[in-house]
């Protein structure tokens, strides 16, 4: 149980809350914004006293049958409901450092798929493989050290201009709100790894907007179904953007694909021929 990190979760989530979006009279002498811990505890049919302890890092485990009603007080999500099963100790977690290496089959696997561009990224946002058309539209990750291929990393500690991202996203800004949301919820799963708590302290004490974000509590937002890749080669290529789970590593495979016919996927056949060196020796990368 993470009693700090459950507390400033629950009190972001509480002071987002209006008291009209749970059915309460907004009064007139509101001077902080979101519920008062008093109503939270109403409607979770608790004892405000033990929800002032949640809060204050205080208080002991609670149940399953206090979370959820709480979940349902602040009108959590179904992925800030499981989010805060795992801060409060009571839902599988994962216990050691996550895992970067990945699965033989899934290397094939990329390497097989026609007229699409595939990446595997650890739970920490590091690039673990990726196809030869992937290196052609986004980056030749083989060229780069292990750090440099971390997507967190660059997206926050390079100068904010169109070449920031490897890859020339035009939804950088997105992107960064997401990877923030993500990073928390992998804290959550691994608090002792030293690799996902040191990145985030690098991200915090380097990204003012980071740390901005971080403050913000938020967890998980709709996956992204589009993306836009600025390429010098092709110009703009609009992609399907499907990410699977690869839940016994908790690494996701990324697939980049066009509809058949589409200008984008012509110029994704026209990078899978002309390659990752192509693109380098053109000053892409």
């Amino acid at each position: 149980m993470d009693k700090q990190e459950l507390g400033a979760f629950l009190r972001s989530r509480r002071e987002r809350l209006r008291p009209e979006d749970v059915g309460l009279p907004s009064g007139p002498r509101r001077r902080t914004p979101g519920l008062r811990r008093e109503e939270v505890a109403v409607l979770a049919h608790i004892s405000t006293e033990y929800y002032v302890r949640l809060e204050q890092g205080r208080a002991p485990r609670p149940s399953g049958e206090v979370l959820a009603g709480i979940a349902g007080a602040l009108r959590l999500t179904d992925a800030e409901s499981e989010h805060l099963h795992v801060l409060a100790g009571t839902a599988p977690s994962r216990t050691g450092r996550h895992r970067r290496d990945v699965r033989p089959s899934i290397l094939a696997l990329l390497d097989r798929l026609p007229q699409t561009a595939g990446i595997v990224i650890s739970a920490t946002f590091e690039v673990l493989a990726w196809n030869d058309l992937a290196a052609a539209l986004m980056e030749d990750f083989g060229e780069l050290a292990p750090r440099d291929r971390n997507l967190a990393r660059r997206a926050f500690l390079t100068p904010d201009d169109a070449d920031a991202m490897p890859y020339g996203l035009s939804d950088a800004a997105e992107f960064r709100h997401h990877a923030v949301m993500e990073l928390r919820a992998t804290l959550a799963r691994y608090p002792s790894d030293p690799a996902v708590t040191g990145l985030i302290d690098e991200l915090r004490e380097g990204s003012p907007e980071f740390a901005r974000l971080w403050e913000r509590h938020d967890v998980r937002a709709a996956p992204t179904l589009t993306k836009t890749f600025r390429h010098p080669v092709v110009g703009e290529i609009t992609v399907d953007c499907d990410a699977l789970a690869l839940a016994d590593r908790d690494q996701h495979l990324v697939l980049y694909s066009a509809p058949q016919g589409s200008r984008s996927a012509e110029a994704l056949a026209l990078l899978s021929v002309l390659g990752a060196e192509y693109a380098r020796t053109s000053g892409h990368l």
